[in-house]
């Protein structure tokens, strides 16, 4: 289908209610398509107000609700089906391995990969009616690693993976997958970060912070770093248009400076010499 048989068709989008979902929301709205915007609390829903948008109650990790939403947007756009999804809804969360909970792991793989496998499977028929497309907002971290983010990282390269394989499975009706991939971007997640740093300092065991000392410190540092010199959310929604429009979408999209470098030096270099210029990168 062409791109201009794509425009003033419906797009879902989760996590719409802060940071890049709300901006991709917004920018699609704009162009005038209609936009299903995933939100978790009724208030987040009533922020979200303005034409072409409809927010929806959609915690990802929830399959009645996952369910729901698919079905509403099946009655409501008939045969014209998904132009696409945007998977953005997540959580970033790490630490030392040897001290984390598993439940930490749990709740960071739940909402981070089999959360966007739920959307996205309830909406494929859609997509199929209208050779729509898929786009994940993942991260630089779906590259490389990073200091005491496995869970995180984890989480990024699964999603470069699924995707990888879902370009294979749906190439047959022409919907294209693409993965979005941010460096630091300027929103609410890093207050978020902060709260969470906050919280498994008063959890993990004295020791943890004697052993893991300077990555504690490294990731209270690079929360600070990315929420003050980050690209801004307009900027990732930017990428995630041209994924959903473009004649010819690319697979990846790097976003911001510090993802373009992080991306060419996981492209170019030997393994060993990648973590050696990113143990540096990662600070003293």
């Amino acid at each position: 289908m062409s791109e201009a048989g794509r425009d003033g068709r419906a797009v879902l989008v989760t996590g719409a209610s802060t940071g890049i979902g709300e901006a991709v929301a917004r920018s699609l709205a704009a162009r005038g398509n209609p936009v299903y915007a995933g939100v978790r609390k009724e208030a987040d829903g009533e922020k979200l107000t303005g034409p072409n948008l409809t927010p929806v109650m959609l915690d990802i990790t929830d399959e009645a609700q996952v369910a729901a939403v698919a079905e509403r947007i099946t009655a409501e756009v008939g045969d014209a089906g998904l132009a696409g999804v945007v998977n953005n809804a997540g959580i970033a969360l790490g630490g030392p391995l040897e001290y984390l909970a598993l439940d930490e792991w749990r709740n960071q793989l739940e909402v981070n990969v089999i959360g966007q496998v739920s959307v996205t499977r309830s909406v494929v028929p859609l997509l199929r009616a209208a050779e729509g497309r898929i786009v994940f907002v993942g991260s630089i971290s779906g590259r490389v690693g990073t200091t005491l983010m496995g869970p995180y990282c984890s989480s990024k390269f699964a999603i470069e993976g699924l995707a990888e394989s879902l370009r294979h499975d749906l190439a047959e009706w022409g919907i294209e997958v693409a993965v979005v991939e941010p460096g630091a971007v300027r929103t609410a997640i890093w207050e978020k970060g902060r709260v969470t740093t906050d919280r498994l300092e008063q959890e993990l065991p004295a020791e943890a912070f004697e052993r893991y000392a300077k990555g504690m410190k490294n990731i209270r540092d690079g929360i600070e770093k990315s929420d003050k010199g980050g690209v801004s959310a307009e900027k990732v929604a930017k990428a995630v248009t041209h994924a959903l429009f473009a004649r010819r979408p690319r697979h990846r999209y790097l976003v911001g400076p510090d993802a373009k470098v992080a991306g060419t030096l996981s492209r170019l270099l030997p393994d060993k010499a990648k973590h050696a210029v990113m143990a540096k990168l990662a600070g003293p």
